[in-house]
């Protein structure tokens, strides 16, 4: 087991930050026996065969994934999800989600430099190696290192709502969303604030999405070419200028629909999506459900909460 994803997640679930009002994670630590880590022991706090009785079952990421899973940790998470729980896999950790068959006919990542042996063993498995993390809703699997925290985040968000994951992400001073579908390799995926020649471009339409925004307007501010433009978004973002500025907009109308009484043409109007219509269909497409499932009367901390209790094992 690697201790990086192992302390993610921990780092995540383990803690409610100071604001978070309501009842947070209860995590336990699981494993047959105590195992070293890097330079340190860990004592897991029970064995395997809690992991039937945990709502969501996180598997950190293997140290070698030369030789197959233990049967015993394989089996432990096949019966967690017969048993209902949500599995989650960090970086090499899908090795073990494939092996218990959890991933058969699903699409499903792993860190790019692993992506061809998890194909090669696991032919039923789509893997997609060109994403940060893939959630099938009961099964979800990431990239390594930074996206295990992307999908850490993205679990916060669908069970607690943005507000909270990015209460969270500033906490721990990280990036609060970056999409499952962009891609593990780009050249700057999170400019730096000062240095990066989009970071004044950002902030600045950050500040203007209500207002109607082209890619023309976004270029002229830059003082590039459209093309130009283009190249440095890809870049620093994975995307393009048109779909960066479509998911800040969807962020921004359901941090609001999570944290005001607007109406949904009122937020609509905020986020710059022009018509209820329009926000209804983008949110649709993106988030999965329609705005109006997240009633904004409803307390951002509650919205999404669904009571789930990780349990992060030790792939010993």
């Amino acid at each position: 087991m690697l201790h990086f994803e192992l302390a993610l997640a921990c780092e995540v679930f383990a803690s409610a930050p100071a604001a978070v009002t309501v009842p947070w994670y209860d995590v336990t630590v699981c494993g047959p026996v105590a195992v070293r880590v890097g330079r340190f022991m860990l004592e897991p706090d029970g064995g395997l065969d809690r992991l039937p009785h945990a709502g969501t079952v996180i598997v950190p990421a293997l140290a070698d994934i030369d030789d197959a899973p233990p049967p015993d940790l394989v089996e432990a998470v096949r019966a967690a999800h017969e048993a209902g729980a949500r599995i989650v896999s960090l970086c090499t950790g899908a090795f073990v989600l494939a092996a218990a068959g959890l991933l058969d006919g699903l699409r499903a990542t792993t860190h790019w430099a692993h992506t061809g042996e998890l194909a090669a063993r696991h032919p039923r498995v789509k893997v997609d190696p060109d994403v940060l993390y893939v959630d099938n809703g009961s099964v979800l699997t990431s990239a390594g290192k930074a996206a295990a925290m992307d999908l850490c985040l993205h679990l916060v968000r669908g069970d607690h709502g943005s507000a909270v994951a990015n209460v969270v992400a500033r906490r721990l001073v990280v990036p609060p969303h970056r999409p499952g579908g962009q891609a593990q390799f780009v050249t700057t995926p999170v400019p730096a604030p000062d240095d990066h020649p989009l970071a004044e471009l950002l902030a600045w339409t950050m500040r203007r999405l209500d207002q109607p925004l082209t890619v023309e307007d976004l270029a002229r501010r830059a003082n590039m070419s459209s093309r130009h433009l283009a190249r440095h978004f890809r870049s620093a973002t994975g995307t393009t200028p048109l779909q960066w500025l479509l998911t800040q907009r969807i962020r921004r109308a359901q941090e609001l629909l999570e944290t005001t009484n607007d109406s949904i043409d009122a937020i609509a109007a905020s986020a710059g999506m022009g018509t209820a219509t329009t926000l209804r269909r983008h949110f649709h497409r993106t988030i999965g459900v329609p705005p109006g499932h997240l009633p904004p009367n409803i307390p951002p901390l509650t919205a999404a909460l669904r009571n789930r209790a990780p349990v992060t094992k030790s792939a010993s």
